[in-house]
């Protein structure tokens, strides 16, 4: 990606064109001096109030207007993404009164027009395709103050154009909260469309599905690498019990990994992610231990009565949370890796499950409460316990986003499974999969 000056907004239409064609499978944007205004979100904060932002259709700028549909969805896609985030509140667009203005300058907006209908923020952009190219420039402005805060000009495919749209949506998270955004991540999970259980992998939005397995068989668990490039996950394609197998997202290779007889169940990563903790049957045993990517152990990490299962590693890796059913009923433990100390941390409630540790040290899990599963998180020493869902169906599986501020799983409030995503809170609940028949047991990518 090339970053440029504001001198570089004057450079003549051929030399812009020419930039296309260089860069088309690529992307650059073009920064413009912005500036500091008021505007900043406390992430930190118990309660955020939600900024007010105005995003007005873009204005095509192309000589051959071969794409009048992108002057909607453009700002459509950077409105969905402002409102997934929890932090904004996409303004409607029937209240709008500057809406024919086609100034991208400071000088040029009516800014009062747009006060005085309550917006904080304002998105103003152009677009020009070139044949399948599409060069977009989008400028933030504090309302309030009249000034630019945020200008980028980006160049890609028209039909990645959801893509190019979800680098500004992350530009204005890091800009006005300092964290990395979510919009380019994946969410891998179990899909029944098929009559069969086959991985899938989408946009964090649900948009953009895939079908990552053709196995016609049943293949649960899907868990990315901490990097992100590789996929692993169980299936029974073989028929001889859940196998862990490993897919290569760059090449699409597929490598069995542990084949074991009995169980080889889940998969979860430490920090490096130099080797892989799940569940094997060894004689009469339920256990986690850890082994590396050619399936040789490297080490016993549970040595307890019962089935242990579901591990999780903590941020530094330096220990894991797990399920047993030693105490008569599925709770969360966790385990000092080094020292083998091992402490039960969930007692309210007879069925918990499905741990998720986040880079924020905040443990996620799904527990049985009034005859519903719902996604408590807790502290890793069994304190500051809080519910996320209240009377909206059955809801499982969490998995934390990288950052540690969101929270994907799957709940059937909606008659069939799909999958949601939430603020670590438990706000701003949304649904991203639309897909026929059910999806399930999501992990999101880093």
């Amino acid at each position: 990606m090339s970053l440029r000056s504001t001198s570089t907004l004057r450079i003549s239409r051929e030399i812009r064109r020419a930039l296309v064609w260089v860069v088309l499978c690529l992307g650059v944007t073009l920064v413009p001096r912005t500036g500091f205004g008021r505007i900043y979100i406390d992430i930190n904060a118990p309660s955020v109030q939600k900024l007010k932002v105005a995003i007005p259709d873009f204005i095509d700028l192309s000589q051959d207007p071969t794409q009048p549909e992108l002057k909607a969805a453009l700002p459509g896609v950077i409105s969905s993404d402002l409102d997934f985030s929890g932090y904004f509140e996409p303004m409607d667009k029937k209240a709008f009164l500057d809406t024919n203005n086609p100034s991208l300058t400071a000088d040029g907006i009516r800014f009062r027009d747009w006060s005085v209908i309550g917006a904080d923020l304002l998105v103003k952009g152009a677009y020009n395709c070139i044949g399948q190219s599409v060069e977009v420039e989008v400028r933030l402005f504090d309302v309030f103050r009249g000034q630019q805060i945020l200008g980028k000009r980006i160049l890609g495919r028209v039909n990645e154009h959801r893509n190019l749209m979800h680098r500004i949506g992350n530009d204005i998270i890091y800009l006005l909260t300092g964290q990395k955004g979510m919009f380019l991540s994946k969410i891998a999970f179990v899909g029944s469309g098929t009559g069969y259980k086959e991985i899938y992998v989408s946009d964090y939005d649900g948009y953009n599905v895939q079908q990552i397995t053709y196995d016609k068989s049943i293949n649960l668990f899907p868990r990315w690498s901490p990097q992100g490039d590789k996929l692993f996950y169980n299936s029974f394609k073989e028929g001889e019990g859940p196998m862990l197998y490993m897919r290569d997202m760059a090449t699409g290779k597929v490598t069995r990994v542990s084949g074991r007889k009995g169980l080889n169940m889940g998969a979860a990563f430490p920090p490096d992610g130099r080797h892989v903790g799940l569940t094997l049957t060894l004689g009469d045993d339920i256990d986690i231990y850890t082994i590396d990517f050619n399936g040789n152990i490297i080490k016993r990490l549970t040595n307890q009565w019962g089935i242990n299962v579901s591990p999780t590693f903590s941020p530094d890796g330096s220990r894991i949370a797990y399920v047993s059913n030693r105490s008569g009923s599925p709770q969360i433990y966790v385990l000092d890796i080094q020292t083998g100390r091992d402490e039960r941390i969930t007692f309210e409630g007879n069925y918990n499950t499905s741990p998720s540790w986040s880079s924020l040290n905040r443990i996620a899990y799904s527990g049985m409460d009034e005859g519903r599963y719902k996604i408590f998180t807790i502290n890793p020493d069994g304190s500051g316990l809080r519910k996320l869902n209240e009377g909206q169906g059955n809801n499982e599986d969490p998995c934390w986003y990288g950052n540690g501020r969101y929270l994907t799983f799957s709940s059937n409030r909606d008659g069939a499974y799909h999958i949601y995503i939430m603020m670590a809170n438990g706000a701003n609940q949304k649904r991203v999969t639309l897909l026929k028949g059910e999806q399930t047991s999501p992990s999101w990518s880093p």
